[in-house]
């Protein structure tokens, strides 16, 4: 997502792929893909943190918090985040992305 390669993001997401965005709006690959390519989510800097990895069998769930700097179309978007990630061996033993969700961490007193 820095570096905006959506041939990656292509090779990394699953065909059925859906993200749940901060604002609770859904998104398939395709249309993650055609936001990337087209420059709509624009990333500077993107910091991890506190991030933990539970295996199950075929099923990995990721958890982290992510601090960020860039835009979504004319909106900064820039904070800090927390998100899960849910991968699946597929059938050529390659992880990948199944789903993803992300929420602002909202400091005290902010409002939405």
């Amino acid at each position: 997502m820095l570096k905006t390669n959506s041939a990656a993001m292509d090779a990394l997401l699953a065909d059925d792929y859906m993200a749940i965005s901060p604002a609770g709006t859904l998104q398939s690959k395709e249309q993650t893909l055609t936001s990337l390519r087209a420059g709509q989510m624009h990333f500077t800097s993107i910091e991890f943190s506190d991030r933990k990895l539970r295996i199950y069998g075929p099923t990995a769930l990721v958890t982290a918090r992510a601090d960020v700097s860039g835009t979504s179309g004319d909106h900064d978007i820039s904070g800090s985040y927390r998100y899960t990630q849910v991968y699946v061996r597929d059938a050529h033993s390659k992880w990948k992305i199944v789903s993803f969700e992300a929420s602002r961490i909202r400091e005290h007193g902010e409002r939405k």
